[in-house]
């Protein structure tokens, strides 16, 4: 039996799941890992590994390489070779380039601390883990002061979109955020960048990913429009919280998965997806339950395919 039974008519799906390898992947991690995958399954598409580790200071090749095999460990296999993101400079600095061609990038001399004070003076507070947005200041040129960063001119950039299970959203990206860091003053490649430059790349039509990263959405439609690039279609999925109701993260101190059983791994990952084997896991193998958990998905999130 193969877990690609239950998937209905062929479609040219492209999806893909993009951790950070600044750790072994944790519970919350392999939910939205089982969701990317059993949505490409269902849709008799390909689904994609990438790794993300433009943000090198944060990250290690060594997790990318612990995050693989934790995978595979739960039958969960990139139908194509893997893409590290650290290996793609040359990509995000043509992207920016064309930006920069086009008068929608500028470079930036602001730190934090100007952003702050900025806003201060218009007598404005943000709560805490709030993003702050950007004003603007340096549209304009950077009154001789050295450029740090490169930002995106995102005025007007009132984006909307429709998301398979959030429905309807929409963002007004110059007053939400502001015009958002393509690059980092460290010299990094921004995730905004990265993601919308290596997505199209890959030719991904669908993204699976955690709801904590919808927020992101509206920046990376705005970018993918600016760069005349196709919008793939996105599903937010729940987020596995902690004890004390915070995201389940690495940074929150979430625990390596344990996966002496992958199978069990598997299950509670579905569980929290409200899907359930339709057979013991204690007797069943990976490639039984992920056929089940196909299915169901279809079931539950293709109407479409």
């Amino acid at each position: 039996m193969t877990e690609m039974r239950g998937a209905r008519s062929a479609s040219p799906y492209r999806g893909r799941f993009a951790p950070s390898p600044t750790g072994p992947l944790h519970a919350g991690s392999l939910v939205a890992a089982l969701a990317s995958y059993l949505d490409a399954r269902a849709h008799a598409g390909r689904w994609l590994l990438r790794i993300e580790d433009v943000d090198a200071p944060r990250c290690q090749a060594e997790h990318g390489h612990t995050i693989i095999d934790q995978l595979a460990r739960c039958g969960l296999r990139s139908d194509e070779p893997v893409v590290w993101q650290s290996q793609r400079d040359a990509a995000y600095a043509e992207a920016l380039a064309q930006l920069q061609a086009r008068g929608l990038a500028y470079g930036c001399a602001c730190t934090r601390q100007d952003v702050a004070r900025h806003w201060q003076a218009q007598g404005r507070t943000f709560a805490r883990h709030v993003e702050v947005p950007y004003p603007g200041t340096c549209r304009q040129g950077t009154a001789g002061r050295a450029a740090r960063a490169w930002r995106l001119n995102t005025q007007g950039a009132n984006i909307c979109w429709q998301d398979r299970r959030l429905g309807q959203q929409s963002q007004d990206v110059e007053t939400t955020v502001g015009d958002f860091v393509l690059r980092r003053a460290d010299g990094y490649w921004a995730y905004q960048l990265a993601v919308v430059v290596d997505d199209a790349a890959q030719g991904i039509t669908h993204v699976v990913r955690g709801e904590d990263l919808a927020d992101n959405t509206a920046r990376q439609i705005a970018l993918q429009q600016a760069l005349g690039l196709p919008t793939p279609t996105y599903l937010h999925t729940p987020l596995v919280l902690a004890s004390d109701g915070e995201k389940l993260s690495k940074q929150h101190g979430a625990q390596a998965l344990d996966l002496s059983q992958p199978v069990a791994a598997l299950a509670q990952a579905a569980q929290h997806l409200n899907l359930s084997p339709e057979t013991s896991v204690s007797e069943s193998d990976v490639a039984t339950v992920l056929h089940a958990y196909v299915g169901q998905w279809a079931r539950r999130w293709c109407a479409d395919c």
